[in-house]
């Protein structure tokens, strides 16, 4: 690789132990993909931030560490809410070295976020560099945002933060951006619910594993591309995708993709994964929800009461600027919790069935939670929460 002579100067220790032991992960990273150089970076998104999933050893190394980020850096979800961890029958030993966690990433100049939408508070445009973590923030930034990151490991997204760099590699590459594969949906999306969409990323997900999916025959929005891109990441692991006539790059590459393989999905197909499953909790906001999100699940809840544990995850400075839509979800008995969520969080490990409305969640809660899971619209979500339909246990 050919490194400038600042970057020189850091691989020599000259702004301390810390910077060069992370330079030299991220040369290392650039000389198994063949990257020529580094790049700078506009922002970073850290994965490994749950005791959950780093345990002991992540953090004791997490605390070796002396140095600060130089770039807007946001954290992954921890393992439970900040503030209200022992409302959420948080394990006290659990919660303490959660904290030590968050002290360890914020003695780095982490800002304590802990979202995977790190989008929504962090401004992203099209053509930024990134070194993002969180496997649907890669997929938003990439897809529809048009910004630019590979699937970041949590050192290499830490490594390029405390030095402002990543290699330049992959995604970071116009011509590794191209479609691979055609995703014909025949038939349209049967429901315009983000369900849908996240039950049509999982199908599509486990079928073209890492390509470059391009859609056409659906017209989502943002919280449906959401959807889409984070069950595809889930079950697959798509950090990249396009929509004909709806994502950035769609409209301005205007793809040949005569020569590509089609793959036809029918509506019967993803509609085979909304099964009727007894639940004994349901979950909302995997990904953190957006405004959007959190005025529809309020609107739905209006006036009820929950029957079954109703639990929604967003991040903390959605929830602060939409405390109207909170206060009328938590008046049913549900809780909106900020800084965690269901994958990463023990606190849905209680429970043997849980009901999500999303492709992301019905990937992961199987095997990060034990539980079964069933997949259903927002709408269905809210009548198993309150008891107006069949299917609590």
């Amino acid at each position: 690789m050919i490194l400038s002579p600042e970057e020189e100067a850091i691989l020599a220790g000259e702004q301390g132990e810390t910077r060069a032991r992370m330079l030299e992960i991220l040369v290392a990273l650039g000389k198994v993909y063949g990257a020529r150089r580094l790049i700078p970076i506009r922002s970073a998104q850290v994965s490994g931030a749950s005791y959950k999933t780093i345990g002991r050893y992540g953090l004791e190394w997490l605390q070796q560490l002396d140095a600060r980020v130089v770039v807007p850096t946001v954290l992954n979800p921890v393992g439970m809410d900040r503030e209200r961890w022992r409302e959420m029958g948080i394990d006290p030993g659990f919660a303490r070295a959660q904290e030590e966690i968050i002290a360890a990433y914020r003695k780095l100049g982490v800002s304590l976020e802990c979202t995977c939408t790190p989008y929504y508070i962090t401004i992203t445009r099209y053509g930024d560099h990134l070194a993002w973590s969180e496997s649907s923030a890669v997929a938003y930034a990439n897809s529809v945002i048009g910004a630019r990151t590979n699937r970041e490991g949590g050192p290499g997204a830490l490594a390029a933060a405390l030095t402002g760099r990543t290699p330049e590699y992959g995604l970071h590459l116009v011509p590794k951006r191209v479609p691979q594969v055609v995703i014909a949906v025949e038939g349209g999306i049967p429901r315009e619910d983000s369900a849908w969409y996240g039950a049509l990323g999982y199908h599509v997900g486990r079928t073209v594993g890492s390509r470059i999916p391009y859609f056409v025959g659906i017209r989502p929005g943002r919280d449906q591309l959401k959807a889409l891109g984070a069950a595809m990441a889930a079950s697959g692991a798509v950090a990249l995708f396009h929509v004909a006539g709806i994502t950035p790059e769609a409209r301005i590459f205007s793809y040949d993709t005569s020569g590509l393989e089609v793959v036809p999905v029918e509506s019967r197909e993803i509609g085979k994964l909304m099964e009727e499953t007894p639940v004994e909790a349901v979950a909302l906001g995997c990904p953190h929800c957006s405004p959007g999100e959190l005025g529809e699940i309020a609107r739905l809840l209006a006036g009820k009461v929950i029957r079954i544990p109703l639990y929604v995850f967003a991040s903390r400075d959605v929830i602060e600027k939409n405390r109207g839509e909170v206060a009328v979800i938590e008046a049913s008995g549900a809780r909106v919790y900020a800084d965690t969520c269901m994958v990463v969080s023990p606190v849905m490990e209680r429970f043997r069935a849980i009901m999500v409305n999303s492709g992301k969640a019905f990937s992961y809660v199987p095997d990060m939670c034990g539980a079964a899971v069933r997949l259903g619209t927002t709408e269905e979500c809210i009548r198993v929460a309150t008891g107006e339909a069949p299917g609590a246990a």
